[in-house]
């Protein structure tokens, strides 16, 4: 037998595991690194992360990725890039390695998320030819296994696909299995370039629901660099908390058919990019709005796509009731924060950090509980390609 699937069979029946989750996600910045441990699977499973960084990408390599997200793009670059993504991420697991003085071999599995370069659940790509969900993701684990000779779980969103749901968002496993609560209804919100939330009623009652809500970072990290040569985001949100809200951009921006869609729904910052923001500004006679004014227009259109579709999974009533987790790059955006406190000002707010996972780190840490039940779980919720070395 391949001494590799020996290997894979002996893992999946270790009484723990120790995995490296990956998650570089649509703003582009970097690659996220998380160190765990997963101990047992399902229900019982405990998770422990034992080390973690965040490496930004070289600005080169950023704006190549940049550009591979558009609708016309060369099929070379695609294949180059899907190589030279995972080789890019094979150095920085292997760097981080050495920084934390564990050897690969120590290492039972990688988790890669990979980098999205398209979206297109069904109602977004409207190809009548084709009626179901797709997507793509670049980074291949083949890549990732043989450069750092660790066994990789690549790819996830695929089969999500395959089995007929939208490959977004996938966070709602691993979140029921590390944040359910007996007593609290839970509420945990990742603020990354879209923005997402996965409900958690108090067990046993009710059934978890996970959503994108709408933008994310992903307009006001363009509009940052767009105005502000060398910023790559608004830190803390102070320009935009500068900044007035302009009260028609933002109808117009907020009357697009996604904030009415029923929940559970995805989107991806192929549908919310800069020209959906340019058509808005020319419809409104807004072309020439400051900076200031547009970014804090910006933070009122995220907070109300959460605010929204908070109303839609839970009554009014309910909301002060449960808690609200936050997590993602939007988590140290002030402005963004209170914004979200005055759309719901009966719910509380709290860092994720507060449930024992730094807010950088949870979404790399989720592909490693991911991971984790794929080789050691039930079939149910088994996601990821397993690469070989």
């Amino acid at each position: 037998m391949n001494p590799y699937l020996v290997r894979l069979f002996s893992l999946a029946r270790q009484p723990s595991r120790r995995i490296i989750g990956l998650m570089s996600g649509t703003s582009l910045d970097g690659l996220d690194v998380a160190l765990c441990r997963c101990v047992g699977h399902g229900a019982g499973m405990q998770t422990t992360l034992e080390h973690f960084a965040t490496l930004p990408y070289p600005a080169e390599f950023r704006l190549r990725l940049r550009a591979i997200s558009q609708p016309t793009v060369a099929l070379q670059d695609v294949t180059i890039l899907n190589a030279e993504v995972a080789r890019q991420h094979a150095e920085m697991v292997l760097g981080c390695l050495q920084s934390w003085q564990v050897a690969a071999a120590e290492v039972d599995l990688i988790a890669s998320h990979g980098q999205t370069i398209w979206h297109a659940p069904r109602h977004q790509h409207q190809q009548a030819n084709f009626p179901h969900h797709a997507t793509l993701q670049i980074g291949d684990g083949d890549h990732l296994a043989a450069r750092t000779g660790i066994i990789t779980v690549a790819d996830f969103r695929q089969k999500h696909v395959a089995h007929g749901f939208e490959g977004a968002p996938l966070a709602g496993y691993a979140d029921e299995l590390l944040f359910s609560s007996p007593t609290e209804n839970r509420l945990l919100l990742n603020l990354g370039g879209i923005a997402n939330f996965t409900y958690l009623p108090a067990r046993p009652a009710g059934q978890p629901l996970t959503t994108d809500t709408g933008p994310g970072n992903t307009l006001l990290d363009a509009v940052t660099r767009q105005h502000f040569p060398g910023q790559e985001y608004d830190e803390n949100g102070a320009i935009a908390a500068s900044g007035t809200a302009h009260a028609a951009l933002l109808q117009e921006l907020l009357s697009h058919p996604f904030f009415a869609a029923p929940l559970p729904k995805t989107t991806g910052p192929e549908l919310f990019g800069p020209d959906y923001l340019h058509e808005a500004q020319i419809k409104t006679d807004t072309a020439s709005l400051p900076p200031a004014d547009v970014l804090a227009t910006l933070v009122e259109l995220t907070a109300t796509g959460v605010a929204r579709a908070v109303a839609q999974c839970l009554p009014e009533a309910e909301q002060s009731n449960t808690a609200c987790y936050v997590s993602g790059g939007g988590s140290h955006n002030g402005a963004l924060l209170r914004a979200l406190q005055r759309h719901l000002p009966t719910t509380r707010f709290a860092p994720i950090d507060a449930l024992g996972i730094p807010a950088d780190a949870k979404e790399a840490v989720l592909f490693a509980v991911l991971a984790n039940e794929t080789v050691a779980g039930t079939p149910g919720i088994s996601l990821g390609k397993i690469c070989l070395p």
